[in-house]
Parts: structure tokens; C-alpha cells; sequence
């Protein structure tokens, strides 16, 4: 194909995966509120924690070790509240629901009362009006982003083998399904796996520093959603590696070769890819360097039979 056929297939692929999106987007536009509340839901687990814990090391703190029971009702995710009460008011409203009450001369003026209580709902917020609404529609397109995927993913592969010789053009059809899984594998890790923690480490921080965490719905949903989307993305990288060994771009002697500098890269891509935080570079490196690995024993498992272009000089 000359210069020009190459840009026009390009054109159509690109076009194709735009109406394919929109497409999703449409679908994801039914389904955007119950995607926001399933998306935003690992953050108020995670706060809802916080607190558990935070006020479980305050009452450990005050009233020393705690006692079967005290452990039984924080096993049940119960927490600890601290009141004051002054006694005689607490006497004068016993009094007025028809209770008894005759206290002992030297009664405290205060008495301190434990009661263990459900913490409190964890809220998102939103500072500005529009907020909610491009949340909803942030959330639509990603997630229909996500259910063109497929399609998306085919047109593009498409588009790769235009460009192939005949004997290249098999090797689509072995990795569009491959490359399509290990992009809902990578989602799928970030969000299930590696979430948790980078959320269990942004609130530890603040709890350190002292800050209340108060966190905006908008800014929580372009992290949360960036972070799976990266994912994917990288994950593609053994596919990659097979495919530029299969058409003669790179060896798996290579690979081997200069696997110190491979490592550098990834941890240089994971740190472009990932959200400002050292939990989320170290898990998407940390998933990378094995996957790197892995595709070097993919090139050694799936060898090319013959030089890359032997089959074309041939019919030549």
C-alpha cells in the first residue's frame, strides 16, 4: 500500500472506533448513575475504615486494652463514641420518663459514657453545581469507552494488518482476543487489587499529616477511572513484544539483552501512566516487570519460523 492508502485505512479505522465509542457511550448513558455509584463505593469503604480505625485507637487509648466483648463489636464494624454527660440533667430526664433517681452524695457533676454506634456514611462532594452532571457524563463515556473496547480494539488491529504482508496477516487473529483480554486483565487488577491499596495510602497520608479527607466526586472519579485505563494499556506490552518479534523489529535475544534497561522504562512509563502517589507507579511496575519477563518466554514459546520477509522474497 502506498503513503496515501496507508492514511485513508487509517481515517476509517479511527472513524470506526469513534462511532463504536459513541455507540458505547449511548449504552453507558443508561447505566451512568449505577457506574458512578459502583465506582465511587471503594472510596467510602475506605473512609468508612478510617474512621473505624481512628476512633478504635482513641477509646484503646482512654480505656486500655479491649475486652472480648469491645473486640466482638468492632469485629461487627461498630466504633466507639466518647460522651459527656452532666448528671443532672441526665437525672432530671430519668425523672421526667418516670425513672427513679436518687444519687449519692458524692456523684460527679459529669459522667463519661461509651457507647458503640454503626460509623457514620462516608460522602463524596462536589463544590460547584455542573460537578454531579459531568460526573455522569464522565462516567458514561469511560464506561462505554470500555464496552466498545472490542471494536475499538479490532479496527485498530485492522488497521495494523493493511499494512502487513500476507504471511504477516495471521498473526491479527491471534492477538486482537489476546490483546482484548489482557486490556480487561490490566482493568481489572487496578481496580479489584490495586485500588484498595493506593486508597488505603492516600487516607494513612492525610491521617499523618493531620488533614481531614474530604475528598470532591469529580477528582475522585478521573483517578479512579485513569488508574484501569492505564492498566489496560500497559498490559498490552507482552502482545506488543511477541508481535515486533514476529515481523523481525526486535529478537528475543534482545530482549534478554538489555532487559536492565527494559525494567528503567517500565518503571519511567509506569510513573507518566500512573496518578502522583508511589503505590499505584510501584503496583503497575511491579505487575509490568513479570509481564515483561513473560513476553520474553512468549517469544521462546512461540518462536517465528523463518526471517521475517522470507516468505515474500519467496513468491517473489
Amino acid at each position: 500500500m502506498s503513503f496515501g492508502e496507508h492514511l485513508e485505512e487509517l481515517r476509517s479505522a479511527l472513524w470506526k472506533a469513534v462511532i463504536a465509542i459513541f455507540l458505547g457511550f449511548l449504552v453507558g448513558l443508561l447505566v451512568g448513575d449505577k457506574f458512578v455509584r459502583f465506582v465511587k463505593a471503594p472510596l467510602e469503604q475506605g473512609l468508612k475504615e478510617l474512621e473505624q480505625n481512628r476512633k478504635q485507637a482513641v477509646f484503646n487509648r482512654d480505656e486500655g486494652e479491649s475486652s472480648p466483648t469491645e473486640q466482638s463489636f468492632a469485629k461487627r464494624g461498630l466504633v466507639p463514641e466518647h460522651y459527656v454527660l452532666d448528671a443532672e440533667s441526665l437525672i432530671t430526664a430519668l425523672r421526667g420518663s418516670g425513672v427513679t433517681v436518687d444519687p449519692p452524695a458524692d456523684a460527679p457533676g459529669q459522667v463519661d459514657l461509651w457507647m458503640w454506634t454503626k460509623p457514620r456514611d462516608a460522602q463524596l462532594i462536589s463544590t460547584g453545581t455542573p460537578d454531579v452532571f459531568s460526573v455522569y457524563v464522565k462516567a458514561s463515556l469511560v464506561l462505554g469507552t470500555v464496552l466498545a473496547s472490542p471494536a475499538v480494539f479490532y479496527f485498530l488491529w485492522a488497521f495494523v494488518a493493511a499494512g502487513l504482508y500476507p504471511h504477516e496477516k495471521r498473526y491479527v487473529h491471534v492477538f486482537m482476543p489476546f490483546s482484548i483480554g489482557l486490556f480487561l486483565l490490566g482493568a481489572v487488577v487496578a481496580f479489584y487489587v490495586v485500588l484498595k491499596y493506593v486508597i488505603s495510602f492516600l487516607l494513612g497520608f492525610n491521617e499523618w499529616m493531620g488533614i481531614e479527607a474530604t475528598p470532591r466526586i469529580n477528582e475522585w472519579l478521573s483517578f479512579v477511572l485513569i488508574l484501569p485505563l492505564m492498566f489496560g494499556v500497559a498490559f498490552q506490552m507482552p502482545l506488543v513484544m511477541l508481535f515486533l518479534d514476529r515481523i523481525g523489529v526486535a529478537s528475543t535475544a534482545m530482549y534478554i539483552k538489555y532487559w536492565r534497561y527494559a525494567v528503567l522504562i517500565i518503571f519511567v512509563v509506569s510513573m507518566i501512566l500512573t496518578p502522583a502517589d508511589p503505590q499505584s507507579l510501584l503496583a503497575m511496575a511491579g505487575c509490568l516487570t513479570p509481564l515483561y519477563f513473560g513476553g520474553i518466554l512468549l517469544c521462546k514459546w512461540m518462536p517465528r519460523s523463518a526471517k521475517p520477509f522470507s516468505e515474500s522474497l519467496g513468491d517473489a
